[in-house]
Order: structure tokens, then C-alpha cells, then sequence
């Protein structure tokens, strides 16, 4: 895993820049320079050590990399490419070679890729199917400069605000797709790549891959054959991501089904593998659940306890990390187990994608037995008469509060339905934020996959992979692992995953009220019983607790008269927020808090020194 930096008419000077993403590349920095072309590469050498330094040649092409082809190897076979190293980055160069940018779609991994092709004069952007890898484009005029991280970006070049981008932060919870905080900065879309004209400085963008013909499309397996087919591509993802590494592969393990699933097939493939469990007081303890599979396969097992006693002097740090508005608060304990399992490992798996390609969410199960995009009036009319007569939920896992929220969400329509069935922030009291708090990008992407003639609860599944999973969790890890310098591993996210996954039926996603069934079936073939049914969890935080307590003040303080946060949500409604909590249901509260201050937090660290 690898940090890259490039530009075109933009000198950069790598004793200026190696410390800006030496923290993805700790091992190597080094350079490349020709003409208008500068290429910055930052090492962490994970895969062929000697043989993989980058920036790397071929010809008349030159590439930097950031992330792993976990199936090169058989990519070389299948297509005769003729390679000197054991490094992917060369069957890279050698696949472009003879096939330009359809290799693109050859390749099971993760990446965001820098490929210069001297003769042509010609520079390619390109970033894998589901964007794990991050890459951001700076363009102004005829300088373009590109970057794995914002943060990069923003101590290159001078940059301001696009607040309307900003605006529908604060509906999401982080910036949609291809959107960014910064005017002239666009995020390249998974799925998607960049030409870039090195002599006239012009970009265009095309699109690669899109999961969108995957969910139109349904197969014909019955379930036996459905759960055996996710059974042989689960196992090859595992096998290859292990065998991927010339140094030891370790994996995360709650007491859930994905990482469950994931461990013991790598559990087989890679005795005694590292495992990996957070524990931390709450209301919820994986711990004795996840310890089960690591007894039962044998593993090295660790927990990792998390506190939170430094919380208050690394909270800014965290949010910093993200270069970006991010409010996504489960990225604080995925700070600390990364933190924790960089001790012990540098490569770790995970099951990152499950919940999003299998049906893992709750809300999912009402998408499943009815079409919530298109109830009639007469429907949501009786919705919106039962959800006002009752009372406010403030307890956020009670079966109570799933009903809240279903009545909430199924009386509206549009965007504003989904996003009060997913992200939730400021749903219900948007009046409080600008008018043109949703972005229009996203408007028109949820238009075309709501328009199409797939179930409801496909639709559902494939904003998500769109929209939550692309700007948010995939996020969160990369940031949370690098910050680090270790690599996180997806296999769910494999390229046949990704591909198969939404062609499953509905009913074997999700069976009357159970959630992800085809995967908890396949669990009875490897894990112990008292998992199958545990309900998804996720990183449980006291966030209604730490804004009264122990964050109060710093929130308080960042939420100050004159803070930005008031151009885009009413001041009142925000002083209200910090003075008048029992007016709102708490969790909503915390939500709200926590969005406001990590926008404040990212403003005056970052962006206001931009």
C-alpha cells in the first residue's frame, strides 16, 4: 500500500513533499520527472520488496501506484505477459501495454493508479471498481495537480471553498461521490478513470465499471448453488489476499458474521493467523462471540481494549485525518484498533462490502416487502397520521425505534426518504440548513437507479454501494489503516464478488426478518452456532454521552459565534443544539452535535489555512 502525488505544468519538489504522505508510504519516497510531469511515489512495501519500486518503466511507460492486483499473477498466464519481477505493479505496466485501459477491468484488487504514457503524451488516472483506494484531482487552468489524499492537495496549491458542495455535507455526513469541499478538486469515482492531455492540460473522465448492470440483472441458481457459488469466490478472495503479501496477513474478528466468515476461511489457508477484537465498555461485548471462532480455529488471538482516556487530545487529530468533512464517529475506535494492530501486523483482512452486497442493514428488511419509492398517497398519508402520534425515540437499538425511524423514512419521498432511512443527520429539521442542502449530483443518481425496474430492495442496496459505502466506510478505513501504515484487506470487495453478489434473489439476502441469510446459512459451514443469528452491531460509541461529558467543552467551544457551521445551518437552531438538548431526541442530538463540530474541526485545522 502506497501513497501517490503527480501533477502536469505544477513543479514538485519531493524534499517539500515526501513527509505529506509518508504515512502511506513509510518505507520509500522517490520521484520521477520529465518535461511538464512530475510523479511522487510513497512506499509501503507489502509484495515483492525489491522488485516493486515505483515509480516503475516499461517502455515508453512510466506508473505509480497505490494499492494491490491480487491477481496478477494469473492475469500474466491468461494474457502471455512477459514480466522480470513478481511485482503486480509490472503486470500492470505489461497488461496496459498490450491492452491499454481494458485492462482495467483483468484485476481483482484495489488501486488508484498514475500511468504516464511518454509517446502518447498522455497521462491516465484510474481507480478500481468500488474505490477503496482514494485519488483526488486538483485542475485549474492548465495546471492539474493529483494526490491519494485531500490533506496532500491542500499544502500544494492554494484552494478554496465550494460551499454548495459543503452544504450537503451536512445531509450525508461526508461529501458525495465525486464531490469535494475545495473548487476546482473533484474525487475520482470508483469505477471510473481519467485521460489527461499532457500538452494541452485537458481531462476527460469515463467510466470503466458501474455495479448497475450487475443489479439489473438476476441469475438463475437456486439457493443451494447460490450459497456454493458465494462459498468458492469468498474462498479464492481469501486465498489471494493472503497469498499477496510477502509479509504476514492478520485479520480483524468481531463476533459477526462477515469477519467470522472471512477468519476461517484464512484461518485454513494461514494457521494460526493473527485475529484481532475490539472490546471497550458499552453496551455491547463481541469480545466472548469473537473468541468462540478464534478457539475454534486455533488463531493468535488479541483484543484490543479501548478506553477512550486520550480521546480529548487526539480527537482533532482523528477528524484532521480525513482532509475533509467526515462525521462518521465509528472512525474513532477504527483509529484505535488500527493503531493497535499495526503492533503485530502490517496487512490485516477484513469484511468490509457484506452488509452492503448481502442485505446486513435492518432497514433493509421493510425494502424487501414493499416498494417504499412508490406508496401511494392514500399510504403515506396514514404513515405520516401513525409517526405523528407517537412518541420520540431516544433509544437507538430498541425495537421501538426501528418502527420510529420505518414510519419516519416511509412517509417521504424522494431523496429525503433515503436519506432518513440511511444517513439520518439533520432529517426532520432540515428547515434549519440551506435550501439547497442536497446535492445535485446525487439527485440525478438517485433518480436513474429509482427509475429503473429493479425490486425496491435492490435499489435500496445499490445507493448504498453508491453513495454510503463509496463516500463513507470505504473511507473510513482506508483513512482509519493508513494513518497507520497498515493495509486493509477486503474480500468481500473482490472482483467476482462484486460482480455476482447483485445478481443473487432477493429472498436469499433477505428472508422474511432475517437479515444477510444466504451468508448466516453458509455460517453454519464454518462458525459456531451462537453467531448465526446475532444481529449486526458495528462500533458501539457513547456519542450521546461524550457530547455531554468529557467532549462538551471542545464541541462547545468549536461551535462559537462566529463559527462556519453557521453559513450552512441556522445559528439559532445550532445555539438551540448546544443549550437546549432536551428539546430533541438525544441520539439525534449527538448526531447533529458531532456533524457540526467535525465540519468546525476540518475548517479551522485545514481548510482555513488551505
Amino acid at each position: 500500500m502506497c501513497g501517490i502525488l503527480g501533477s502536469i505544468n505544477f513543479p514538485l519538489d519531493l524534499d517539500k513533499t515526501r513527509n505529506l504522505l509518508r504515512h502511506r508510504g513509510p518505507d520509500e519516497q522517490s520521484e520521477y520527472h520529465e518535461s511538464n510531469v512530475w510523479f511522487n511515489h510513497f512506499r509501503l512495501s507489502i509484495l515483492d520488496v525489491a522488485g516493486g519500486k515505483q515509480p516503475m518503466h516499461r517502455n515508453d511507460l512510466v506508473v505509480i501506484f497505490n494499492g494491490e492486483l491480487y491477481n496478477h499473477k494469473e492475469v500474466r498466464e491468461k494474457y502471455n505477459l512477459q514480466c522480470s519481477s513478481n511485482s503486480d505493479t509490472e503486470t500492470l505496466l505489461a497488461a496496459y501495454e498490450k491492452y491499454g485501459t481494458k485492462a482495467l477491468s483483468f484485476f481483482d484488487g484495489m488501486f488508484a493508479i498514475a500511468l504516464y504514457d511518454k509517446r502518447e503524451r498522455k497521462i491516465v488516472l484510474a481507480r478500481d471498481r468500488a474505490g477503496k483506494k482514494p485519488l483526488y484531482i486538483y485542475k485549474k487552468n492548465e495546471e492539474i495537480v493529483f494526490a491519494s489524499e485531500l490533506r496532500a492537495l491542500q499544502n500544494i496549491v492554494k484552494l478554496e471553498l465550494d460551499k454548495k458542495s459543503i452544504s450537503s455535507y451536512f445531509r450525508f455526513g461526508f461529501m458525495y461521490n465525486q464531490e469535494t469541499p475545495y473548487s476546482n478538486v473533484q474525487e475520482l469515482q470508483g469505477g471510473h478513470y481519467a485521460v489527461i492531455d499532457t500538452e494541452t492540460a485537458s481531462l476527460e473522465i469515463k467510466k470503466w465499471w458501474s455495479i448497475d448492470s450487475f443489479y439489473a440483472t438476476e441469475n438463475n441458481l437456486d439457493f443451494q448453488e447460490s450459497m456454493s457459488q458465494v462459498d468458492d469466490i469468498l474462498i479464492n478472495s481469501v486465498q489471494r489476499r493472503i497469498d499477496s503479501s510477502d509479509l504476514e496477513v492478520g485479520s480483524f474478528l468481531s463476533g459477526g458474521i462477515d469477519s467470522g466468515l472471512v477468519t476461517a476461511i484464512g484461518a485454513q489457508i494461514q494457521p494460526n493467523i493473527k485475529t484481532f477484537t475490539v472490546t471497550f465498555n458499552g453496551q455491547y461485548d463481541e469480545a466472548p462471540l469473537a473468541k468462540l471462532v478464534s478457539n475454534k480455529y486455533n488463531t493468535d488471538h488479541t483484543e484490543i481494549n479501548i478506553d477512550f482516556n486520550d480521546l480529548e487530545s487526539d480527537i482533532i487529530k482523528i477528524i484532521t485525518n480525513y482532509g475533509e468533512p467526515y462525521c462518521d464517529s465509528s472512525s474513532i475506535p477504527s483509529y484505535y484498533v488500527s493503531k493497535a494492530a499495526k503492533e503485530h501486523i502490517t496487512v490485516v483482512l477484513n469484511g468490509d462490502g457484506a452488509d452492503e452486497l448481502f442485505g446486513g442493514y435492518r432497514r433493509y428488511v421493510p425494502f424487501k416487502h414493499a416498494n417504499f419509492f412508490n406508496l401511494s398517497p392514500s399510504k403515506k398519508k396514514l404513515i405520516e397520521f401513525l409517526f405523528k402520534s407517537l412518541p420520540t425515540s431516544n433509544s437507538k437499538k430498541s425495537y421501538y425505534n426501528y418502527l420510529y425511524r420505518l414510519l419516519d423514512f416511509a412517509r417521504k419521498d424522494g431523496p429525503d426518504l433515503y436519506l432518513s432511512a440511511s444517513s439520518d443527520i439533520f432529517e426532520g429539521y432540515q428547515e434549519n440548513l440551506n435550501a439547497d442542502s442536497i446535492s445535485s449530483n446525487f439527485i440525478g443518481d438517485f433518480e436513474r437507479i429509482v427509475s429503473s425496474s429493479n425490486s425496491s430492495l435492490k435499489k435500496i442496496m445499490e445507493l448504498d454501494f453508491n453513495t454510503i459505502l463509496f463516500g463513507d466506510l470505504l473511507v473510513k478505513m482506508d483513512i482509519a489503516t493508513m494513518a497507520h501504515s497498515l493495509e486493509g484487506r477486503s474480500p468481500f470487495m473482490s472482483k467476482e464478488m462484486l460482480e455476482f453478489a447483485p445478481t443473487i434473489n432477493d429472498k436469499f439476502k433477505i428472508n422474511k426478518k432475517q437479515t444477510k441469510f444466504i451468508l448466516r446459512e453458509l455460517g453454519r459451514k464454518y462458525m459456531p452456532a451462537e453467531l448465526i443469528d446475532q444481529p449486526k452491531r458495528g462500533f458501539e460509541i457513547p456519542l450521546k454521552d461524550w457530547v455531554n461529558t468529557n467532549l462538551k467543552e471542545v464541541i462547545f467551544s468549536y461551535l462559537d459565534a462566529d463559527c462556519l457551521s453557521g453559513e450552512f445551518v441556522n445559528r439559532s437552531f445550532i445555539e438551540r443544539l448546544k443549550y437546549k438538548g432536551d428539546e430533541f431526541p438525544q441520539e439525534k442530538r449527538a448526531k447533529m452535535l458531532w456533524s457540526l463540530f467535525s465540519f468546525e474541526v476540518w475548517y479551522r485545522n485545514l481548510a482555513k489555512h488551505a
